[in-house]
């Protein structure tokens, strides 16, 4: 009897042991399925994270590219890039939840949203600046056009008026000078003998010019001989800077016709050698010639 008692309590108390080693090995079990489904909720938050971090980071090189087009929006994208860097920083430092990720999610949504919105306005501004330019590089080519056709214009009137300019001065022809002796009775006799001499008779002619501006024109008329002295009057006269010493003048009434020119200037002991006549109008030496005696 008392052995029959023995066995039964021997079976309660290895039933007992099997029934905690199984509790023990349930708990155990489930312990691992919450370790690993814990696990995978932490790697899922981080992977979650990286992503947010990813689409901002996306939205923060979007808005450097806005920025640099350099439109009149750029202070605007400047600001909203700013607020993308400061999320970023916070999540970044941010040891997140499923909770707390949500939160960054929806930021990262109303961010992005705006984003779509100002670089829509970007684009808009784009398009315009560039109907702007291709107006605008209209304008310069048509503005270089007439520059260039105004400017080929003055080059035109430069010459024109240089061609009147030129055509408009007197030409001056056949200076020459006779030398004779004056004869008690008045009779000239041509001679090239220095000593016989005593009058010079210079004579030119003003060729016929219809463009030419008529009126009271003067010559100067300056005669060296062979010892450089200047004969005649020997006065002196100034062009600015520049002074001239002449023989005699030759007014002249032009009236845009031919006219010949003759003045005479008496003079004695005449040099034997070469003399050199030269016609000045004011300071320009016009045309020039020379005689000789012996």
């Amino acid at each position: 009897m008392e052995n029959q008692k023995n066995n039964s309590n021997q079976k309660i108390i290895i039933f007992v042991l099997l029934f905690l080693l199984l509790c023990s090995v349930f708990y155990n079990v489930k312990l691992s399925q919450e370790a690993s489904m814990l696990t995978t909720e932490v790697k899922s938050v981080k992977t979650e994270k990286e992503n947010v971090m990813k689409d901002l980071q996306f939205l923060k090189d979007s808005y450097d590219a806005a920025i640099a087009e350099n439109t009149t929006m750029s202070d605007d994208l400047i600001a909203e890039r700013e607020k993308v860097v400061g999320l970023m920083a916070q999540l970044e430092k941010s040891k997140v939840n499923e909770l707390s990720l949500l939160k960054y999610k929806q930021q990262f949504l109303a961010l992005q949203t705006k984003m779509n919105t100002m670089l829509k306005e970007v684009d808009v501004l784009k398009k315009q600046n560039q109907t702007l330019k291709t107006n605008l590089d209209s304008t310069t080519v048509v503005l270089a056009d007439s520059k260039n056709y105004n400017q080929v214009l003055v080059g035109q009137n430069e010459e024109l008026a240089k061609t009147v300019e030129k055509g408009s001065k007197l030409s001056i022809l056949n200076l020459k000078t006779a030398t004779f002796k004056l004869k008690g009775s008045g009779k000239h006799i041509e001679t090239d003998k220095a000593s016989r001499v005593d009058v010079l008779k210079v004579s030119f002619t003003i060729a016929e010019n219809s463009i030419a501006k008529s009126g009271d024109k003067t010559y100067y008329v300056q005669i060296i001989d062979s010892k450089n002295n200047v004969l005649g009057d020997k006065a002196t006269i100034y062009f600015g800077d520049k002074s001239l010493t002449y023989s005699f003048t030759a007014g002249v009434k032009y009236e845009n016709k031919t006219v010949d020119v003759v003045h005479d200037l008496p003079g004695k002991d005449f040099a034997a050698g070469t003399y050199y006549v030269n016609l000045f109008d004011k300071n320009q030496l016009v045309t020039k010639s020379t005689f000789t005696l012996r």
